[in-house]
């Protein structure tokens, strides 16, 4: 066990220093050390991401057992505390005592031995006597008890209500639920879910047609069906936007963010894997991902091209349907990437700015009488509505066909905006 805590500070000190993704940071340390158990890599899942998901809240919990202010702990000692708090408050199959002598373990075998006793006695202090979390509504107050920046908290409730506030922050706490799309090139619902079974992995169909959720957890580097190409990972959220395309066979449709490739493949298998589909990304690298992605579901009709959606764009034929999934500050997946969070502010007006641009650019590509999806996976209103109704102020032969916000705590499914327009 311990073992596994001190791969969780080390992937919490990366992050915290290096602000590098959380899941690239977890894969990576997993990968070194091949010798983890299964629970070992459960523990270590569960403190890394617990911690990020409550940062806030255990560092008020410190604010209130030490004089020194938290942003002036050494920070290896302070994930060390966050960690320990963590386990302590919100893990109620580890023992108190068992989360606090780890702590101080880890401690004494590090560079920062001398903070052992400062540890021991902050987590004691602690057991002694539990800090209690505000109760009220103010901002403060629901950033401390909901661990979520102040001006996040400010934005949910300007753009929805208070009570609504409080349960999208609530909701982002929660975990996420885990959905497939069937690959229906390949097999079809019922089947998929039955092979799952026969691997050991419970899975049920949804409302959505073609959706399956998975009830528990499975892994895919490793799985033949998903090396066999019988599905993709894509929330329901996603599944819902890019059928909202309605692509149908021999059509000509552009999807301008495509990466990582889900409403691409989707799009395609809704096309039965017939006319033409170029799946584009501002980054080789993630354009590779789509066109390996592709081949592993067996579909050939996707070309991908690397290019900046920002910038003027020449295809040789406009396009019956585009889609744009636009860079966004990611406020509606808040429960799959906590990290989102403490870096998501940087920048915002020039985020609108790009995705205003995208729009732009993606109406002078679609043939008269043709669509465009709109979309990302914030629920700001700024980067949503905002940016839609300022293109359809600028555009009169734009026209709304459908507008629609998925909220995690009213809908099974992420945080997404989507919206259809017209192009006449």
């Amino acid at each position: 066990m311990a073992n596994a805590r001190k791969i969780a500070v080390k992937a919490l000190l990366e992050v915290e220093k290096e602000k590098s993704y959380s899941n690239l940071t977890l894969a990576a340390l997993f990968k070194e050390n091949p010798d983890l158990s299964s629970q070992d890599k459960a523990l270590i899942s569960n403190i890394f991401y617990g911690v990020l998901d409550r940062k806030i809240t255990l560092d008020y919990f410190l604010s209130k057992l030490i004089k020194t202010p938290v942003s002036k702990i050494k920070p290896f000692t302070l994930c060390v505390l966050r960690s320990a708090l963590y386990q302590i408050v919100y893990l109620d199959k580890i023992p108190d005592s068992a989360a606090v002598n780890e702590a101080v373990k880890l401690m004494k075998n590090s560079k920062e031995s001398y903070m052992s006793g400062f540890v021991n006695a902050v987590l004691r202090n602690f057991l002694r006597n539990p800090v209690e979390l505000p109760e009220g509504d103010t901002v403060d107050d629901l950033s401390v008890k909901y661990s979520c920046p102040k001006w996040i908290v400010e934005n949910f409730i300007k753009d929805y209500s208070l009570n609504d506030a409080k349960e999208l922050l609530e909701a982002s706490l929660k975990a996420a639920p885990l959905y497939l799309r069937v690959n229906t090139l390949k097999t079809h619902r019922d089947a998929l879910i039955l092979k799952l079974s026969q691997q050991g992995v419970e899975a049920k169909s949804t409302e959505t047609e073609n959706a399956v959720e998975i009830c528990g957890g499975m892994t895919f580097n490793d799985n033949e069906l998903f090396k066999n190409g019988l599905f993709h990972v894509q929330d329901l959220s996603s599944q819902k936007c890019a059928a909202l395309l309605e692509p149908r066979e021999n059509e000509r449709i552009l999807d301008l963010c495509a990466a990582p490739g889900g409403k691409s493949f989707l799009v395609a298998q809704l096309m039965n894997n017939k006319g033409t589909l170029f799946s584009c990304d501002l980054y080789e690298h993630r354009t590779r991902l789509i066109a390996e992605g592709a081949k592993r579901l067996g579909i050939n009709i996707i070309t991908t091209k690397t290019l900046d959606a920002t910038k003027p764009l020449s295809f040789s034929e406009p396009f019956d349907a585009v889609l744009c999934d636009v860079p966004c500050s990611g406020l509606g997946i808040l429960r799959r990437k906590p990290d989102i969070k403490y870096n998501a502010h940087k920048d915002l007006g020039e985020l609108e700015k790009i995705q205003g641009q995208i729009l732009r650019n993606a109406a002078k590509l679609v043939k008269k009488g043709g669509r465009i999806l709109y979309s990302t996976c914030t629920i700001r209103k700024a980067e949503n509505e905002e940016i839609v109704r300022a293109f359809l102020t600028e555009n009169k032969n734009a026209v709304l066909r459908y507008e629609h916000t998925f909220l995690p705590h009213k809908e099974t499914a992420d945080g997404f905006y989507t919206a259809l327009i017209e192009i006449n």
